[in-house]
């Protein structure tokens, strides 16, 4: 049995290949839809998986702001953190303690910097480089960096003064700079500070004492109150969740959550157009090649029923349109694959000026090519069935007429 059927296969393989023009025009039909096909999938995955990406790779998408001064307290910052849809929070001071006075050697003058919150794991520092630590140890923002003439390593004095029972106080610190954040992630002047050194700064201006930094004043508070937090979600997809928990506990935030909801039902849009638009496609083409391999096998009829009267089964009859089916597929797949490439070439090269260096506004991953070979193989092996029904109905007597 395997044997008539490597024969059929053979003889199959032999009679698609002697009869070219007719196999060539298949493959050029199936090539003509798929081809087309493929470049609006890669246009569709390109321009929105870029702005996925964006969105993926902007920090300042996935913050959560509160709207407004409120008070939070550490117990209540520690059980957001604990959250698996949070990956970074730390608290807030208020904005008019949350400055600092800063100079260096390298720079000429005394330069107002905000004061930023941050610790390990912070969005906007590079993970890869030391976070602010301790009561000494800060983060710059390029643009501070640049301004103070300074890099990794580079010490630099930071003051601030208070007006404290009737006389005006200034007290100076030595700071160093663990690193400089990427220009990407924070565009303004600022310094990244860890939340105890934070702290210190809104005691020292509230006029409370600061021990660990020397600084005098009246009797620190027991439970601190904080007027805001810095919040990152932990994806682009959970910040309507956490938006809509803010939303229920009657804090009122801020988010990026109505262009990423744009963005995803961009996303839906296309997808439910380029399928309505493939399925026709390939419905239409699947029909036709159906209907093409049928009128083969009738005009083929006397060499069928001649096999079959040699002992070839009804299984080894159909094989021949469905093996013919599947060199139709994987031809024009091929094919489509080259119509795909030079087309997103094109697309690409002619848009590369508008678009960043790693950007592509036409692109397939691996997996796309196999799924479209999948499925055109799916439909082609389909589409053959109908002509293996055609082809099993041919009786071996029909080709006693012949002998």
């Amino acid at each position: 049995m395997l044997r008539q059927k490597r024969q059929a296969l053979a003889l199959a393989s032999r009679d698609y290949f002697h009869e070219w023009q007719i196999s060539v025009c298949f493959v050029l039909a199936l090539a003509a839809v798929l081809g087309p096909m493929l470049v609006l999938f890669g246009l569709k995955f390109g321009i929105v998986g870029t702005m996925i990406d964006e969105l993926v790779e902007n920090p300042a998408k996935r913050e959560i702001r509160p709207v407004g001064s409120g008070h939070y307290d550490r117990v209540w910052i520690d059980s957001l953190r604990k959250r698996d849809d949070v990956a970074f929070i730390v608290p807030r001071i208020r904005s008019i303690a949350s400055t600092l006075s800063v100079s260096s050697e390298q720079a000429g003058r005394i330069l107002q910097f905000e004061v930023i919150p941050s610790a390990k794991g912070d969005p906007l520092l590079d993970p890869q480089l030391e976070p602010p630590s301790g009561m000494d140890r800060v983060v710059l923002s390029a643009s501070a960096a640049k301004k103070l003439q300074v890099s990794a390593g580079d010490h630099i004095e930071g003051s601030l003064q208070r007006r404290f029972r009737g006389r005006k106080e200034r007290v100076a610190m030595d700071l160093q700079v663990a690193a400089v954040a990427p220009a990407t992630g924070f565009r303004r002047d600022g310094l990244f500070a860890s939340v105890m050194l934070v702290e210190a700064l809104e005691d020292f201006r509230d006029g409370r004492a600061v021990p660990a930094l020397g600084w005098e004043g009246s009797a620190a508070v027991q439970a601190r109150s904080y007027t805001g937090f810095r919040l990152y979600a932990r994806s682009i997809y959970d910040v309507a969740a956490l938006n809509d928990s803010f939303e229920r506990s009657g804090i009122e935030v801020r988010t990026q959550a109505a262009d990423i909801e744009s963005v995803r039902r961009m996303d839906n849009t296309l997808s439910a157009i380029y399928w309505a638009i493939a399925l026709i496609g390939l419905g239409g083409f699947s029909l036709s090649l159906g209907a093409s391999l049928w009128a083969n096998v009738d005009r083929k009829r006397k060499e069928l029923s001649v096999l079959r009267l040699v002992g070839f089964r009804t299984g080894d009859i159909i094989l021949f349109p469905v093996v013919q089916g599947l060199y139709t597929a994987v031809f024009g797949w091929a094919l489509a694959c080259g119509i795909y490439l030079a087309a997103a070439w094109s697309i690409n090269f002619m848009l590369a000026p508008q678009l960043e260096s790693a950007q592509k506004i036409c692109r397939l991953l691996p997996e796309h090519y196999a799924i479209a070979l999948a499925i055109t193989a799916g439909a082609s092996i389909l589409a053959a069935i109908l002509a293996g029904i055609r082809a099993a109905r041919v009786e071996p007597s029909e080709g006693l007429r012949e002998i």
